[in-house]
This record gives C-alpha cells, structure tokens and sequence, in this order.
C-alpha cells in the first residue's frame, strides 16, 4: 500500500513524507519533484505551456507512480483536483490530508518566489477551494499546525497500522 499525502502548497506534504520514509524505511517520491527531474522547472512548464498541460504531466505521473507499491507518495498542491488521479491514488493507496490553517500556510510560504500559483496572491482563495475537495478526496484528514513534521508522521502511522 502507498501512502499518498494531500494538501495546499505549504502544508507540508514533502516533509512530512521525508519523515515517514525515515520512520517506515519505505521509499519517498515528491510528484513535483519527479516531474521537474523529466520535464524542466514547473514554473518553466506553466510560462511555456500552461496549467492544464501541466495537470497532464501531473496525470501521468501518477500513473507511473501506481505501477509500484509501498511509496511514500507527495502530491503537488493541486494534484487531487483532477478526480481521475484521486481514483488511481486510491487504487494502491490510503490517501491523507495534510490540513493547515491559512496563517500556517502564509507564515510558510512567506517570500516563496518558485511556486506560480503563489505568485497571484491568492493563497487563501486556493485554500478555500481546495480544502472541500482535499477532504472528499482524503481517507483520513492530519491537522499539522503546531506539529513538528516527525509527530505528524507517527500519528499517520498509529492510523494506518492495523491493531495487532
């Protein structure tokens, strides 16, 4: 089973899942990452050929990804969105979100300059769009204000490990 982890830019997805990989010695992969590695800087991406070529890109990202099993899988930002991407996730996976408050977000996010959907200004109309679907998207949802990224990941651990 891959451990997929969800959530606005910032709310900690990439290191929250470095900490999972440690505690579980299971393989962590960063979806934006794995994409830049292929295909250049997503802000390149978004500059050169938009946001929905790169929601394709995203796409079929996942579809490599759900060849394997055992991941710790961070998604980009607005990765669930697309509900064929949730659904292939779900197929081999358990799907957290990670939630965070806006002023977490903004206090984290504060002078990022590589994010292109960061640079309109609008976090907190992200937030409220996404949050609904982030859930409906989600098996289970982690508030992660005020936690360090290792608390974070243990909690999701005690979830998904069965009683023994």
């Amino acid at each position: 089973m891959n451990i997929v982890l969800c959530g606005m830019m910032g709310s900690g997805k990439s290191t929250v899942g470095q900490a999972l990989s440690r505690l579980t010695g299971k393989p962590f992969v960063d979806t934006d990452t794995r994409i830049e590695e292929k295909y250049g800087l997503i802000s390149d991406i978004f500059a050169k050929h938009g946001e929905e070529y790169f929601r394709g890109l995203e796409t079929q990202t996942v579809k490599e990804l759900c060849q394997c099993d055992g991941l710790i899988i961070a998604t980009g930002g607005g990765l669930v969105l697309r509900q064929e991407n949730t659904n292939l996730l779900k197929e081999k996976g358990c799907i957290v979100y990670l939630r965070a408050e806006f002023s977490t977000l903004e206090k984290r996010l504060a002078g990022d300059t590589k994010r292109p959907l960061l640079r309109s200004g609008r976090l907190e109309e992200l937030l409220k769009e996404r949050a609904p679907v982030y859930e409906r998207a989600a098996d289970f949802t982690v508030c992660v204000d005020q936690k360090t990224p290792e608390e974070i990941a243990k909690g999701i651990i005690e979830k998904i490990t069965p009683e023994r």
